[in-house]
């Protein structure tokens, strides 16, 4: 299991809209769009920060790429 990061976009850190927890998993996820999957250019689309809960599970979604991700220990503040 990958470590928990803690996530800001600008001066906001960010918490989950469902428990407000504050610390995350974080991946990569394709944004794909069903024309570029028949033209088989799924590889061209856009992709965005996930965001998973680490306590609930939620997944958010950025597409901004200005999110920062920070990495740290849960417990930690």
């Amino acid at each position: 299991m990958s470590k928990p990061v803690r996530a800001a976009l600008g001066d906001r850190w960010i918490t989950c809209m469902f428990c407000e927890g504050s610390f995350f998993r974080d991946r990569e996820v394709k944004l794909n769009s069903s024309g570029a999957e028949f033209l088989n250019l799924a590889w061209a689309n856009e992709s965005a920060t996930g965001l998973i809960c680490w306590d609930c599970g939620y997944v958010h979604l950025f597409a901004n790429k200005d999110v920062e991700l920070y990495k740290t220990k849960k417990g930690e503040v």
